[in-house]
């Protein structure tokens, strides 16, 4: 069956950084492109980032544009996501997410806490 296993949030103070991995299994990784939500108290679940497959072609929500950095690697089913120069604005849980034939596949969210 199909796992996503985030890991690596934690606490950081303004401006900090933090690299959030995505551990996958149970389909074939490298053919399905990837996708980094986040959902802070009270807002709806946003998009983050996504990575396709193949080329590794991403796109980033305006948030995010120039501070957070998607990556993947396929030899070892792994997202990553690096995120730089964090704001308070960017505390929330982050999921990863796949979607096979129609269905979003989601981990159990990893917390990120931005606070000095």
């Amino acid at each position: 069956q199909v796992q996503l296993v985030e890991s690596g949030g934690g606490l950081v103070q303004p401006g900090g950084s933090l690299r959030l991995s995505c551990a996958a299994s149970g389909f074939t990784f490298s053919i399905y492109g990837m996708s980094w939500y986040r959902q802070a108290p009270g807002k709806e679940r946003e998009l983050v980032a996504t990575i396709s497959s193949g080329y590794g072609r991403t796109n980033y929500a305006d948030s995010v544009k120039g501070r957070f950095t998607i990556t993947r690697d396929n030899a070892k089913n792994t997202v990553y996501l690096q995120m730089n120069s964090l704001k308070p604005e960017d505390m929330a849980v982050y999921y990863c997410n796949v979607r096979i034939t129609a269905k979003d596949y989601w981990g159990q969210g990893t917390q990120v806490t931005v606070s000095s």
